[in-house]
């Protein structure tokens, strides 16, 4: 599947943004956000499939992450609020005033801080994907812990073999999909070894900000609807929580749906047909502009 794509630059809330752009400038609007450690290339799959259906899908690395500059005040930045302002900056920029929303694990915390605050009225659905507004502390700490330390290698093929067994919940990827995910998220260190391309730094959004992915209020405030995808083995989005999802916010006005992924724990990889189309026929059934066939 070939779809155009573009590599771009912004400023954003001060800082310089990465993004890929896919798709046609005039096209319905979807921005799909990567998870806490990754970057937005994680997003190539989804988005090709996506602009295949008429969308255009914007794909930013999160500061620190990526290609995106990294914080120089790490403890105030690194945190939801503050993605939420890139991402308004972002959409503003980029003259954007009507969007769907997919994020995966922290990307589907910033859609829904963003969906009850700055860009309210602006975001039409939202995909969480095994994301909810309280998440297990067991899986918080041990996301904690790997990704405050990154682990360092002498060569590519044994960085690839790290992703392998630490993203092993995402579920079936190809070989091919494993060395894309592997070449866009990496960096050489000073002497000369491999790591993960992101600030370790950004791992003091758990210490600066405890609670930041405790966010019931902003669910609460959410009237849109709302797709959530949870892996049949996540430890970080319990069923209970999702039980509680269904009696609060969008879920209260019948407007959640929730889907559960065999074969994946955090978090699906949204890499395959099955997950693509469950999100496209999602977005589809919501949305109020005419799609290009």
């Amino acid at each position: 599947m070939s779809a155009s794509m573009q590599s771009r630059y912004l400023r954003c809330a001060g800082r310089e943004i990465h993004f890929m752009d896919w798709g046609d400038a005039d096209a319905p609007v979807v921005v799909a956000w990567h998870g806490l450690a990754r970057t937005g290339r994680d997003m190539d799959d989804l988005a090709a499939w996506l602009v295949q259906a008429g969308y255009r899908v914007i794909c930013p690395d999160t500061i620190g992450r990526g290609l995106s500059q990294w914080s120089p005040l790490p403890a105030q930045e690194y945190q939801l609020s503050f993605y939420a302002q890139i991402a308004q900056s972002l959409l503003d920029q980029l003259q954007i005033d009507h969007l769907d929303w997919v994020g995966t694990s922290m990307g589907g915390a910033i859609g829904t801080v963003c969906a009850a605050g700055l860009l309210k009225g602006r975001i039409r659905s939202l995909v969480l994907n095994d994301n909810a507004p309280e998440l297990a502390p067991a899986a918080l700490e041990r996301i904690r812990a790997y990704a405050g330390q990154p682990p360092a290698f002498e060569t590519v093929t044994e960085l690839e073999a790290f992703f392998k067994t630490v993203y092993e919940p995402y579920g079936w990827l190809s070989d091919t999909q494993w060395l894309r995910l592997t070449e866009t998220s990496v960096r050489r260190l000073p002497d000369g070894r491999i790591t993960p391309h992101y600030d370790p730094a950004m791992v003091q959004q758990f210490t600066a900000h405890p609670n930041d992915y405790l966010i019931w209020q902003h669910y609460d405030a959410i009237d849109i609807p709302v797709l959530c995808l949870r892996g049949e083995r996540s430890d970080l989005v319990s069923r209970a929580v999702v039980a509680s999802m269904h009696t609060r916010g969008p879920g209260r006005l019948g407007l959640l749906r929730v889907e559960e992924i065999a074969g994946c724990g955090h978090a699906p990889a949204l890499n395959v047909p099955a997950q693509c189309v469950m999100v496209t026929e999602f977005l589809q059934s919501h949305s109020t502009a005419v799609l290009n066939d």
